[in-house]
């Protein structure tokens, strides 16, 4: 393997790029500055700035794959929208039910007929018996977190360093210099979080058994897959294990499931087989509308009904207004019964695995000290030889310049990758020349900036 290109070449494509960028898009950048009169950092919410151009880029329309900015360039969306547009931008049959069941009223505080479907739908492709539906994943976390908390009679929580499961703050703790600490780019907060969350390293049996051992953590709330810092896989035998620790501690096993859903139907859980105690599953379940839900076992609900009959009437701090209402269970019917379905995944996943060898193919052709790596319909690579094992090496070598290039370069010629990572999902509207075309692109970056 060789070394990465330099960093004078990798600063000349990022300073080209922004200055081409500039000129591709003069009402975004018009749109730019009228937004920044109202709007927090010129954008609606503030992660749109993340993307590291010289200022948002503005969307006019997206369908399928297919996007159009506000000056009329065409891309080829493999972010799409870091998972929440998993299926493609307005998949048919959401709109469809959308417009549909959207003359019938929004929400109304009560169930509709479809929550007897969607409930079925869900024990079948996930495995839990009872669910409940939030607005979004975090959201669910929170609630969930609770409910565990509720029943186990204990305070503590475990996660994986570096893991992210949304605005839950109490997540937001990971490991520096192997000590726990609080993230300190989290806003306003003013708790110390490391005396109710534990942390340790993925795929680390040791320390996950020592901070399970004292019998105090209520749940242990982790992706199975990790995916916020790029993708870091489980070893061999150590989700059995977590399960295993869990289960003879005494603690809950809860796993979230929004973005590893891209490995199959019910998620990566139902793929290989694992038994948590309890699921969340957030952006995609209704095709980008606002929706997430949470599942919970039949040992896990009955501890929660035990629970409910002793509990003292007033606020429960789980659950708003919007939640599980006649629209989100409308669109997650026609999401889970067209989509969540082996049929409609093989094909994504069929064209993923061509994606993952033509990047390894552009990886080896170059002499790259990169790797590749795949979930079901999600690849990602990063920009260092060997894959990391734990979320504390992941986060040493992402989100360094040549990856702010890489997307930048794709960008300025029609291909949207996620900005935060190097991920690219394949959705129903993905075709082989789209996933060409990408790779053709990616194959000339490397070549300028080895050049």
């Amino acid at each position: 393997m060789g070394a990465n290109p330099g960093e004078s070449a990798i600063t000349a494509m990022l300073e080209r790029e922004a200055r081409l960028y500039i000129q591709r898009n003069p009402k975004s950048e018009e749109l730019s500055r009228a937004a920044a009169r109202n709007w927090l950092r010129g954008v609606p919410m503030h992660w749109m700035v993340d993307w590291g151009m010289p200022f948002p880029l503005f969307v006019a329309k997206a369908r399928g794959v297919d996007v159009t900015d506000a000056d009329g360039n065409s891309y080829i969306d493999f972010c799409l929208g870091d998972t929440g547009a998993m299926f493609g931008h307005s998949p048919p049959p959401v709109v469809e039910a959308l417009t549909r069941e959207g003359a019938h009223g929004f929400t109304t505080m009560m169930p509709s007929p479809d929550a007897a479907v969607v409930g079925e739908l869900l024990e079948r492709n996930f495995g839990l018996p009872v669910w409940q539906v939030t607005a979004t994943a975090s959201d669910a976390n929170r609630s969930i977190l609770r409910w565990a908390r509720a029943v186990t009679g204990r305070a503590k929580i475990l996660i994986f360093n570096h893991a992210y499961h949304g605005a839950v703050d109490e997540t937001f703790v990971s490991l520096a210099a192997g000590k726990p600490v609080a993230d300190p780019a989290l806003i306003g907060e003013v708790r110390d979080l490391t005396h109710l969350t534990k942390v340790v390293e993925f795929n680390d049996r040791a320390a996950l058994d020592a901070a399970l051992a004292p019998g105090d953590v209520a749940c242990v709330l982790a992706e199975p897959i990790m995916t916020n810092v790029g993708m870091v896989l489980p070893e061999d035998g150590f989700l059995d294990h977590l399960r295993a620790a869990t289960a003879r501690t005494g603690t809950l096993l809860i796993l979230d499931e929004t973005h590893c859903i891209s490995s199959g139907p019910g998620g990566y859980a139902g793929a290989h087989g694992l038994k948590p105690d309890g699921l969340v599953m957030g952006k995609p379940i209704a095709g980008g509308i606002p929706a997430a839900v949470y599942g919970l076992s039949e040992a896990f609900a009955g501890r929660v009904n035990r629970y409910l009959e002793t509990r003292t009437p007033g606020h429960s701090g789980i659950g708003t207004t919007l939640s599980g209402s006649r629209i989100q269970l409308a669109l997650m019917r026609a999401v889970l019964e067209n989509y969540f379905t082996d049929k409609a995944y093989a094909p994504l996943i069929a064209l993923a695995r061509k994606l993952e060898k033509g990047i390894s193919n552009v990886i080896i052709k170059h002499g790259l000290p990169w790797h590749v790596v795949r979930a079901g319909a999600r690849v990602e690579f990063m920009c260092t030889a060997s894959p990391p094992k734990n979320g504390g090496e992941a986060a040493r070598v992402i989100h360094q310049p040549i990856d702010e290039a890489i997307h930048h370069y794709l960008l300025n010629r029609g291909l949207i990758i996620t900005p935060f990572h190097n991920m690219m999902l394949i959705c129903p509207a993905t075709t082989e020349a789209h996933v060409n075309r990408l790779l053709e692109a990616l194959d000339h970056c490397v070549a300028e900036l080895k050049s």
